[in-house]
This record gives C-alpha cells, structure tokens and sequence, in this order.
C-alpha cells in the first residue's frame, strides 16, 4: 500500500511501477481534507485548529505531490523520456473558510507547478496544473447539504462538475506539447465572481 506522505514508500512503488513499464505521465491527484477553523470561540474557551489537523493535509496534498513528482521525473530524466504530469489543485487555493491548510497547500502545489515546469523544460518534461472547483467526488459528499446547495447557487454554470469535466482539461495538458506551467480553472465560471 502507497503512503504517499512517506519517501520510502513513494520510492518503492515508483520503483515497482518503473519495473512494469517506464510511463511518460503522471496525474497527480492525491488529496485529503481536514477541515477546522483556525480559531473558534466555544462556551468553553477558544478551540485552535490542531497542528496535527494542519499537517497531515499538507503532508499528503503538497509533500505526496512532491515525492511523486519528484520520483516519477527522476526517472524519466534517467531515461532520457520526455514526460508530463498534471498538478490536481483546486479554486480553494485563493482561500476558503475553515480550509487553511487544505488551500495553503493547494497554493503551494500550485507555486510548485510553475517552479517545476522552469526546472524540468529542459528534460523536455511540461509540467501543468488543474485548479478544480467543485466537483462531484467522495469528498463533497460530506458537505453539509445546506452548505451544498449554497455552493452550487453561487457557480455561474449551476451545476457542480463531473469527473469528466476534470478530464478534459488534463487531457488537453497531456496532448498540448506547447503547454507549461500553468494551471487550468475548470470550475463552471465560480472564480469569475
């Protein structure tokens, strides 16, 4: 099993993966959510989000995506391949309400994404990114309905986003060879407001 957060286990399954076949592509697309507050005034005092709670979303959405990264380019630069890989972030990069340190590291994958398509274009590996808004995944479905059908009234396309929608913006960034370093909004026009 893959602890994305862990070197060595990244390492190991890179190196089995390799041993399969020596892909050109990565998708980096492992994310979790912990969401808190920052601070919350309670009867009792005041409750602080948990060092724990803020580490272990930006261990595994920005450290995991750099051990992917960092493993999978390595290899391909070993092999002389030139390669892609597409970022996964999210609109909650620009700040979210009780999402400190799920969008701190969606804006730092986002940060990383530019940095490593300056660092990797002369192995001829393109590096992208998608800013995904919401998106019909297991992890809205612990969204409050109320709070739901909020976030939904305030996308311009009404509608939350299909995995498919996702799709064809990586497929883009997989297909366009003139295509680095950026990241693509697909969030049904929610960051136009």
């Amino acid at each position: 099993m893959l602890d994305i957060a862990d070197e060595r286990s990244v390492e190991r399954f890179v190196l089995q993966a390799f041993h399969l076949q020596e892909p050109n592509t990565l998708i980096n697309n492992a994310g979790i959510l912990l969401d808190g507050l920052l601070l919350k005034r309670e009867s009792e005092g005041v409750r602080k989000l948990p060092v724990l709670q803020w580490s272990k979303v930006i261990e595994v959405n920005l450290t995991g995506q750099f051990l992917m990264m960092r493993e999978v380019c390595a290899r391909m630069v070993e092999a002389d391949r030139k390669g892609v890989v597409v970022n996964i972030s999210s609109l909650a990069r620009s700040g979210n309400p009780g999402q400190s340190n799920y969008s701190a590291s969606k804006a730092g994958l986002d940060a990383a994404t530019r940095t490593w398509a300056l660092e990797l274009a002369a192995y001829g590996i393109r590096v992208g990114g998608v800013a995904a808004g919401l998106v019909q995944t297991p992890m809205i479905e612990k969204v409050d309905p109320s709070r739901l059908d909020a976030m939904i009234a305030s996308i311009p396309l009404g509608r939350v986003g299909q995995p498919e929608d996702i799709w064809q913006a990586v497929r883009f960034i997989l297909e366009c060879e003139f295509f680095t370093g950026r990241v693509i909004e697909v969030d049904g026009g929610a960051s136009m407001g």
